[in-house]
Protein backbone atom coordinates (compact mmCIF):
# COMPACT_ATOMS: atom_id res chain seq x y z
CA UNK A 1 0.00 0.00 0.00
CA UNK A 2 2.82 2.08 -0.73
CA UNK A 3 0.85 5.00 -2.47
CA UNK A 4 1.03 8.56 -3.28
CA UNK A 5 2.04 9.43 0.06
CA UNK A 6 5.10 7.97 0.05
CA UNK A 7 5.92 8.90 -3.54
CA UNK A 8 5.25 12.42 -3.63
CA UNK A 9 8.38 13.74 -1.26
CA UNK A 10 5.41 15.36 1.19
CA UNK A 11 6.34 14.94 5.00
CA UNK A 12 4.14 14.53 7.64
CA UNK A 13 7.30 15.89 9.52
CA UNK A 14 5.06 18.98 10.62
CA UNK A 15 2.63 16.71 12.56
CA UNK A 16 5.57 15.64 14.87
CA UNK A 17 6.10 18.81 15.91
CA UNK A 18 5.19 19.67 19.83
CA UNK A 19 2.26 21.50 21.26
CA UNK A 20 2.22 23.57 24.37
CA UNK A 21 -1.58 24.34 25.72
CA UNK A 22 -1.40 25.18 29.75
CA UNK A 23 -0.23 22.89 31.44
CA UNK A 24 -0.23 20.44 28.51
CA UNK A 25 2.65 19.60 26.61
CA UNK A 26 2.41 17.08 23.72
CA UNK A 27 5.24 15.68 21.40
CA UNK A 28 3.84 15.10 18.42
CA UNK A 29 0.28 16.68 17.03
CA UNK A 30 -1.81 13.13 17.13
CA UNK A 31 -5.01 12.41 19.31
CA UNK A 32 -6.71 9.17 20.38
CA UNK A 33 -9.93 10.55 19.41
CA UNK A 34 -13.03 9.49 21.80
CA UNK A 35 -15.03 6.24 21.17
CA UNK A 36 -17.51 4.68 23.09
CA UNK A 37 -16.86 0.82 23.59
CA UNK A 38 -19.68 -0.07 25.77
CA UNK A 39 -17.34 -2.58 27.62
CA UNK A 40 -18.11 -1.79 31.27
CA UNK A 41 -20.48 -3.77 32.57
CA UNK A 42 -22.26 -1.90 35.52
CA UNK A 43 -20.85 1.06 34.89
CA UNK A 44 -17.32 0.10 36.59
CA UNK A 45 -14.47 0.47 34.30
CA UNK A 46 -13.08 -2.00 32.10
CA UNK A 47 -9.49 -3.98 34.21
CA UNK A 48 -8.37 -3.47 30.36
CA UNK A 49 -8.65 -0.33 30.00
CA UNK A 50 -5.03 0.73 30.96
CA UNK A 51 -3.35 -1.37 28.59
CA UNK A 52 -5.90 -0.47 26.38
CA UNK A 53 -4.95 3.32 26.50
CA UNK A 54 -1.47 3.21 26.93
CA UNK A 55 -0.95 0.85 24.28
CA UNK A 56 -2.59 4.16 22.07
CA UNK A 57 -0.01 6.59 23.54
CA UNK A 58 3.06 3.92 23.28
CA UNK A 59 2.54 3.64 19.58
CA UNK A 60 2.44 7.49 19.40
CA UNK A 61 -0.50 9.42 19.86
CA UNK A 62 0.57 12.20 21.94
CA UNK A 63 -2.75 12.66 23.32
CA UNK A 64 -5.18 10.03 24.59
CA UNK A 65 -9.04 10.90 25.03
CA UNK A 66 -10.89 8.65 26.82
CA UNK A 67 -14.38 6.68 25.52
CA UNK A 68 -17.80 8.77 26.85
CA UNK A 69 -17.31 8.56 30.61
CA UNK A 70 -20.72 9.75 33.03
CA UNK A 71 -20.37 12.17 34.94
CA UNK A 72 -22.43 11.70 38.86
CA UNK A 73 -25.64 12.65 37.81
CA UNK A 74 -28.41 9.90 38.55
CA UNK A 75 -29.49 10.14 34.87
CA UNK A 76 -26.40 11.09 32.62
CA UNK A 77 -25.47 7.54 31.12
CA UNK A 78 -26.46 6.00 28.36
CA UNK A 79 -26.78 2.26 28.93
CA UNK A 80 -25.25 0.25 32.01
CA UNK A 81 -22.23 -0.66 29.58
CA UNK A 82 -20.71 3.16 29.90
CA UNK A 83 -17.86 4.15 32.50
CA UNK A 84 -18.40 6.19 35.43
CA UNK A 85 -16.26 9.20 36.15
CA UNK A 86 -16.75 9.31 39.79
CA UNK A 87 -16.61 6.57 42.54
CA UNK A 88 -15.34 2.99 42.24
CA UNK A 89 -14.07 3.30 38.70
CA UNK A 90 -11.28 6.17 40.01
CA UNK A 91 -8.83 4.28 40.95
CA UNK A 92 -9.42 2.53 37.93
CA UNK A 93 -8.80 5.60 35.82
CA UNK A 94 -6.04 6.56 38.17
CA UNK A 95 -4.37 3.32 36.83
CA UNK A 96 -5.09 4.32 33.27
CA UNK A 97 -3.66 7.76 33.57
CA UNK A 98 -0.13 6.41 34.92
CA UNK A 99 0.23 3.52 32.33
CA UNK A 100 -0.89 6.11 29.57
CA UNK A 101 2.14 8.66 31.47
CA UNK A 102 4.47 5.91 31.24
CA UNK A 103 4.22 5.27 27.76
CA UNK A 104 4.80 9.01 27.23
CA UNK A 105 1.17 10.10 26.19
CA UNK A 106 -1.27 12.49 27.99
CA UNK A 107 -4.94 11.66 28.66
CA UNK A 108 -7.83 13.26 29.23
CA UNK A 109 -11.73 12.19 30.36
CA UNK A 110 -14.29 13.28 28.10
CA UNK A 111 -17.41 13.53 30.08
CA UNK A 112 -20.90 13.56 29.11
CA UNK A 113 -24.43 13.26 29.63
CA UNK A 114 -26.77 11.61 26.87
CA UNK A 115 -30.14 13.74 28.28
CA UNK A 116 -32.79 12.23 25.88
CA UNK A 117 -30.69 9.56 24.60
CA UNK A 118 -30.25 7.97 27.47
CA UNK A 119 -31.84 4.16 27.75
CA UNK A 120 -34.07 3.81 30.70
CA UNK A 121 -34.19 0.26 30.24
CA UNK A 122 -31.05 -0.24 30.09
CA UNK A 123 -28.99 1.84 32.48
CA UNK A 124 -29.04 2.94 36.09
CA UNK A 125 -32.39 4.24 37.93
CA UNK A 126 -34.51 3.02 35.24
CA UNK A 127 -37.65 4.25 37.45
CA UNK A 128 -36.07 7.93 37.19
CA UNK A 129 -37.17 9.92 33.62
CA UNK A 130 -34.13 11.39 31.17
CA UNK A 131 -34.20 14.94 31.79
CA UNK A 132 -33.59 17.64 28.09
CA UNK A 133 -33.83 20.64 27.57
CA UNK A 134 -37.08 20.70 26.31
CA UNK A 135 -39.61 17.28 26.06
CA UNK A 136 -39.16 15.47 22.54
CA UNK A 137 -40.87 12.39 21.14
CA UNK A 138 -42.54 10.04 23.00
CA UNK A 139 -39.90 8.99 25.21
CA UNK A 140 -41.15 9.94 28.99
CA UNK A 141 -38.54 13.05 29.90
CA UNK A 142 -39.13 15.37 32.47
CA UNK A 143 -37.91 18.86 31.06
CA UNK A 144 -35.48 20.36 32.91
CA UNK A 145 -35.47 23.51 35.72
CA UNK A 146 -32.77 25.57 36.46
CA UNK A 147 -32.55 23.53 39.82
CA UNK A 148 -31.91 20.77 37.16
CA UNK A 149 -29.44 22.93 35.03
CA UNK A 150 -27.75 23.41 38.53
CA UNK A 151 -27.52 20.11 39.40
CA UNK A 152 -25.98 19.03 36.25
CA UNK A 153 -23.30 21.61 35.94
CA UNK A 154 -22.04 20.68 39.66
CA UNK A 155 -21.90 16.70 38.09
CA UNK A 156 -19.63 18.21 35.06
CA UNK A 157 -16.95 20.22 37.38
CA UNK A 158 -16.93 17.04 39.82
CA UNK A 159 -15.88 15.11 37.41
CA UNK A 160 -13.60 17.48 36.07
CA UNK A 161 -12.56 18.48 39.81
CA UNK A 162 -11.77 14.42 39.85
CA UNK A 163 -9.99 14.36 36.89
CA UNK A 164 -7.44 16.98 37.62
CA UNK A 165 -7.07 15.31 41.33
CA UNK A 166 -6.10 11.62 39.96
CA UNK A 167 -3.31 12.81 37.62
CA UNK A 168 -5.35 13.70 34.29
CA UNK A 169 -4.34 16.14 31.72
CA UNK A 170 -7.48 18.14 31.25
CA UNK A 171 -11.06 17.01 30.09
CA UNK A 172 -13.17 17.03 27.37
CA UNK A 173 -16.21 17.73 27.12
CA UNK A 174 -18.92 15.88 25.21
CA UNK A 175 -21.15 18.84 23.67
CA UNK A 176 -21.62 17.47 19.87
CA UNK A 177 -23.73 14.13 18.27
CA UNK A 178 -26.78 15.33 20.15
CA UNK A 179 -25.72 15.04 23.61
CA UNK A 180 -27.17 17.05 26.20
CA UNK A 181 -25.17 20.17 25.84
CA UNK A 182 -25.77 19.81 22.24
CA UNK A 183 -29.70 19.27 22.95
CA UNK A 184 -29.22 22.91 24.16
CA UNK A 185 -28.00 24.04 20.79
CA UNK A 186 -29.99 22.59 18.59
CA UNK A 187 -33.14 24.57 18.20
CA UNK A 188 -35.14 21.23 17.13
CA UNK A 189 -34.50 19.82 20.89
CA UNK A 190 -34.97 23.08 22.65
CA UNK A 191 -38.18 24.51 22.60
CA UNK A 192 -37.40 26.68 26.04
CA UNK A 193 -38.74 30.39 26.43
CA UNK A 194 -36.66 31.45 29.31
CA UNK A 195 -32.83 32.12 29.13
CA UNK A 196 -31.86 28.88 28.19
CA UNK A 197 -33.43 28.35 24.80
CA UNK A 198 -34.32 31.07 21.92
CA UNK A 199 -31.39 33.00 20.34
CA UNK A 200 -27.58 31.15 20.34
CA UNK A 201 -26.75 33.27 23.11
CA UNK A 202 -29.37 31.92 25.33
CA UNK A 203 -29.00 28.01 23.87
CA UNK A 204 -25.54 28.16 24.62
CA UNK A 205 -25.99 29.33 27.73
CA UNK A 206 -25.88 26.28 30.09
CA UNK A 207 -22.81 24.68 28.77
CA UNK A 208 -21.18 28.11 28.59
CA UNK A 209 -21.62 28.39 32.65
CA UNK A 210 -20.77 24.54 32.73
CA UNK A 211 -17.13 25.34 31.21
CA UNK A 212 -17.24 28.28 33.85
CA UNK A 213 -17.81 26.60 36.51
CA UNK A 214 -15.14 23.61 35.42
CA UNK A 215 -13.03 26.42 34.91
CA UNK A 216 -13.68 27.73 38.76
CA UNK A 217 -13.15 24.00 40.29
CA UNK A 218 -10.05 23.16 38.38
CA UNK A 219 -6.91 25.42 37.68
CA UNK A 220 -6.14 28.53 35.12
CA UNK A 221 -4.25 26.18 33.28
CA UNK A 222 -5.93 22.79 33.09
CA UNK A 223 -6.78 22.46 29.31
CA UNK A 224 -10.27 22.51 28.94
CA UNK A 225 -11.25 20.73 25.69
CA UNK A 226 -14.97 21.15 23.84
CA UNK A 227 -16.45 18.54 21.17
CA UNK A 228 -18.54 20.32 19.00
CA UNK A 229 -19.95 19.12 15.96
CA UNK A 230 -23.10 20.37 13.15
CA UNK A 231 -24.31 16.88 12.60
CA UNK A 232 -26.49 15.13 15.67
CA UNK A 233 -26.56 11.39 15.73
CA UNK A 234 -27.55 9.78 12.00
CA UNK A 235 -28.59 13.29 11.43
CA UNK A 236 -25.60 14.17 9.06
CA UNK A 237 -27.41 17.37 7.30
CA UNK A 238 -28.16 19.14 11.08
CA UNK A 239 -26.61 22.87 11.10
CA UNK A 240 -26.73 24.97 13.98
CA UNK A 241 -24.67 27.29 12.38
CA UNK A 242 -24.96 28.14 8.72
CA UNK A 243 -22.39 30.73 8.05
CA UNK A 244 -19.15 32.31 10.18
CA UNK A 245 -21.12 34.46 12.13
CA UNK A 246 -23.23 32.25 13.08
CA UNK A 247 -20.44 30.07 14.54
CA UNK A 248 -18.77 32.64 16.04
CA UNK A 249 -22.21 33.17 18.10
CA UNK A 250 -21.94 29.77 18.85
CA UNK A 251 -18.45 29.11 20.18
CA UNK A 252 -16.74 32.53 21.13
CA UNK A 253 -18.94 32.75 24.57
CA UNK A 254 -17.71 29.39 24.94
CA UNK A 255 -14.27 30.40 24.36
CA UNK A 256 -14.19 33.22 26.65
CA UNK A 257 -15.56 31.34 29.65
CA UNK A 258 -12.19 29.05 29.18
CA UNK A 259 -12.32 26.49 26.40
CA UNK A 260 -8.79 25.92 25.25
CA UNK A 261 -9.33 23.93 22.38
CA UNK A 262 -12.18 22.96 20.37
CA UNK A 263 -12.59 19.61 18.81
CA UNK A 264 -14.46 20.07 15.49
CA UNK A 265 -15.91 16.70 14.73
CA UNK A 266 -16.64 16.09 11.53
CA UNK A 267 -17.01 12.47 9.29
CA UNK A 268 -14.75 13.91 6.38
CA UNK A 269 -12.04 16.31 7.58
CA UNK A 270 -11.56 17.40 4.04
CA UNK A 271 -14.88 18.67 2.98
CA UNK A 272 -15.41 22.52 3.41
CA UNK A 273 -17.93 23.67 5.81
CA UNK A 274 -19.10 27.00 4.69
CA UNK A 275 -19.73 28.17 0.69
CA UNK A 276 -16.73 30.53 -0.62
CA UNK A 277 -14.01 28.84 1.26
CA UNK A 278 -12.22 25.52 1.33
CA UNK A 279 -11.81 25.48 5.34
CA UNK A 280 -13.10 22.56 7.10
CA UNK A 281 -14.83 22.87 10.78
CA UNK A 282 -11.98 22.79 12.45
CA UNK A 283 -10.43 25.72 10.61
CA UNK A 284 -13.22 28.17 11.01
CA UNK A 285 -13.55 27.42 14.88
CA UNK A 286 -9.71 28.34 15.35
CA UNK A 287 -10.37 31.63 12.99
CA UNK A 288 -13.46 32.71 15.03
CA UNK A 289 -12.58 31.64 18.54
CA UNK A 290 -8.52 32.37 18.14
CA UNK A 291 -8.47 29.12 20.36
CA UNK A 292 -6.26 25.95 19.47
CA UNK A 293 -8.24 23.22 17.16
CA UNK A 294 -8.82 19.67 16.69
CA UNK A 295 -9.73 17.92 13.36
CA UNK A 296 -10.94 14.60 13.02
CA UNK A 297 -13.24 12.50 10.39
CA UNK A 298 -11.91 9.06 8.42
CA UNK A 299 -7.56 10.32 8.32
CA UNK A 300 -6.22 7.87 6.91
CA UNK A 301 -9.27 5.58 5.80
CA UNK A 302 -10.98 5.81 2.34
CA UNK A 303 -14.34 5.61 3.53
CA UNK A 304 -16.21 7.86 6.06
CA UNK A 305 -17.91 7.27 9.10
CA UNK A 306 -21.75 5.56 8.24
CA UNK A 307 -23.23 4.38 11.66
CA UNK A 308 -23.61 5.18 14.94
CA UNK A 309 -21.10 2.93 16.50
CA UNK A 310 -17.21 2.20 15.47
CA UNK A 311 -18.09 -1.95 16.27
CA UNK A 312 -20.74 -1.54 13.34
CA UNK A 313 -18.38 -0.27 10.62
CA UNK A 314 -17.36 -1.97 7.75
CA UNK A 315 -16.05 -2.21 4.30
CA UNK A 316 -13.64 0.58 4.87
CA UNK A 317 -10.37 0.93 3.50
CA UNK A 318 -6.95 2.16 4.85
CA UNK A 319 -5.56 4.90 2.19
CA UNK A 320 -2.97 7.54 2.86
CA UNK A 321 -4.21 9.48 -0.20
CA UNK A 322 -5.77 12.33 1.97
CA UNK A 323 -3.03 12.48 4.41
CA UNK A 324 -1.48 14.77 1.79
CA UNK A 325 -4.40 17.17 2.04
CA UNK A 326 -3.89 16.93 5.73
CA UNK A 327 -0.27 18.06 5.91
CA UNK A 328 -1.48 21.13 3.82
CA UNK A 329 -4.60 22.12 6.09
CA UNK A 330 -2.43 22.12 9.14
CA UNK A 331 0.73 24.25 7.75
CA UNK A 332 -1.67 26.44 6.73
CA UNK A 333 -2.78 26.84 10.19
CA UNK A 334 -5.84 25.87 9.68
CA UNK A 335 -5.99 23.37 13.05
CA UNK A 336 -3.58 22.31 15.86
CA UNK A 337 -4.19 18.77 16.29
CA UNK A 338 -5.65 15.68 14.60
CA UNK A 339 -7.50 12.85 15.76
CA UNK A 340 -7.12 9.45 14.95
CA UNK A 341 -10.84 7.19 15.11
CA UNK A 342 -11.40 3.78 13.67
CA UNK A 343 -7.60 3.76 11.96
CA UNK A 344 -6.06 3.74 15.43
CA UNK A 345 -7.93 0.63 16.78
CA UNK A 346 -6.71 -1.63 13.75
CA UNK A 347 -3.39 -0.03 14.33
CA UNK A 348 -2.55 1.07 17.62
CA UNK A 349 1.12 2.65 16.18
CA UNK A 350 -0.24 4.42 13.52
CA UNK A 351 1.46 7.98 14.07
CA UNK A 352 5.19 5.34 14.26
CA UNK A 353 3.93 3.30 11.39
CA UNK A 354 3.20 6.69 8.89
CA UNK A 355 6.38 8.25 10.29
CA UNK A 356 8.70 5.71 9.35
CA UNK A 357 6.84 5.10 6.10
CA UNK A 358 5.75 1.48 7.15
CA UNK A 359 2.25 1.63 4.89
CA UNK A 360 2.21 -1.36 4.13
CA UNK A 361 1.95 -2.34 7.57
CA UNK A 362 -1.02 -0.77 8.44
CA UNK A 363 -4.17 -3.03 8.75
CA UNK A 364 -7.46 -2.10 7.47
CA UNK A 365 -10.17 -1.27 10.08
CA UNK A 366 -12.07 -4.61 11.60
CA UNK A 367 -15.08 -4.41 13.33
CA UNK A 368 -14.10 -7.70 15.30
CA UNK A 369 -11.38 -5.86 16.86
CA UNK A 370 -14.27 -4.18 18.91
CA UNK A 371 -16.53 -7.05 18.90
CA UNK A 372 -13.68 -9.33 20.15
CA UNK A 373 -11.96 -7.31 22.34
CA UNK A 374 -8.69 -7.30 20.81
CA UNK A 375 -7.97 -4.12 21.03
CA UNK A 376 -5.18 -4.71 23.32
CA UNK A 377 -3.03 -6.90 20.99
CA UNK A 378 0.18 -5.86 19.45
CA UNK A 379 0.06 -4.85 15.73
Amino acid sequence: MQDAMATSGLSLEALYTSFTCGSLRLANRFVMSPMTRDMSPGNLLNPEAPAYYARRAAGGCALVVTEGTAIPHPVAHATSTIPNFYGDSLAGWQETARAVHANGGAIFAQLWHTGLYRSREETLNPQMPSIAPSAIGEAPVRVMTEEDIADVIDAYATAAANARSIGFDGIEIHGAHGYLPDQFFWPPTNKRADRYGGPIENRVRFAVEMVAEIRRRTAPDFPIMFRFSQWKGLKFDAKVARDPTELEAWLCPLADAGVDIFDASTRRFWVPEFEGSDMNLAGWAKRVTGKASMTVGSVGLESPLHVGKVSESNGVEVSTENLSRLVQMFERGDFDLVALGRIILSNPDWPTLVRQERFDAIRPYDPAIVAARLECAAA
